[in-house]
């Protein structure tokens, strides 16, 4: 916790460090963005500086807390919300821009569901997702839940696009289609999906039409709070 919101302090014994906890975090974050979370090792970050796995621990006491200091990194400090629009746009702007750090760190999506202190910086991007929602009528649990879900629905997706290979991911498309025909009389509905599109080629379609879902159950709640005149 103390490194995560950088109160680590001062060493006191010890040779001087060479090192520093943001270059081991940067180049854990540049092997996860390559090779996925599971190949960053502390073995694998001590021979890309030239140091013991053991030297690494001086730095970062467990592998957890280094996870926990990507996620962090990775996220950043949320950007500042547009000026005027209001709550929606504001939400919409705010979860294109979430997508887009995941996007950049498919990892997140699964690193991001584990229990873990929480760091400034991803602290910053549900502070802005809960200010956008201030003034709607809707409680301070309620405007917190809805921006976890908004979270939620980003993270499902990188997680469900980039979780498999696009060759495997169109593959197993391909078999679902084929069965899916086999037994049309069992699956009329999906049938008739599938030959809309669905499970076809995965693209942004899915998250927009995702968010667009969510943002109107939010509006609907919002609306009950805010009955017209």
């Amino acid at each position: 916790m103390d490194l995560l919101w950088g109160e680590g302090g001062a060493r006191s014994r010890g040779p001087r460090p060479v090192l520093s906890v943001a270059q081991i975090v940067d180049a854990a974050i540049e092997m996860a963005d390559a090779d996925g979370l599971a190949a960053v090792t502390m073995q694998r970050l001590a021979d890309r500086f030239g140091y013991t796995a053991m030297s690494l621990y001086r730095y970062v006491p467990k592998r957890t807390d280094l996870v926990t200091l990507m996620i962090d990194a990775a996220l950043g400090v949320a950007p500042p919300a547009s000026p005027a629009g209001g709550w929606r746009p504001a939400l919409e702007e705010w979860a294109r821009l979430l997508h887009e750090v995941f996007d950049r760190h498919p990892w997140l999506a699964t690193a991001t569901t584990q229990a873990r202190p929480i760091g400034p910086k991803e602290l910053s991007w549900l502070e802005r997702a809960t200010a956008a929602l201030a003034g709607t009528g809707l409680t301070g649990p309620e405007r917190v839940d809805a921006a976890l879900v908004v979270i939620g629905h980003v993270r499902n997706e990188v997680q469900a696009r980039t979780g498999i290979a696009a060759e495997e991911g169109a593959a197993l498309a391909s078999t679902l289609t084929a069965l899916l025909h086999e037994h049309a009389a069992d699956y009329p509905a999906l049938v008739g999906a599938a030959e809309e599109g669905a499970f076809g080629p995965a693209d942004t379609g899915g998250f927009d039409f995702g968010l667009r879902c969510v943002l109107d159950g939010i509006a609907a709640a919002v609306a009950v709070r805010q009955p017209s005149s």
